[in-house]
């Protein structure tokens, strides 16, 4: 499975430079392994979805 920002509750909306970013603090090495795709899922991935722990428990 291949990330997905999209629906990260980490990806911020920066209102000056008019994009989007990773709010996650990342060392050289960690940006590294994201960048060349040596993870599959990125660890620090938390759903921007609120109702999913909900559905969880029905």
């Amino acid at each position: 499975m291949a990330m997905n920002c999209d629906y990260c509750s980490n990806y911020i909306y920066d209102e000056e430079d008019d994009c989007y970013y990773c709010d996650v603090n990342l060392d050289e090495d960690e940006y590294y392994r994201l960048v060349h795709n040596n993870y599959k899922n990125c660890p620090y991935y938390r759903s921007n979805d609120d109702y999913k722990i909900v559905r969880h428990q029905m």
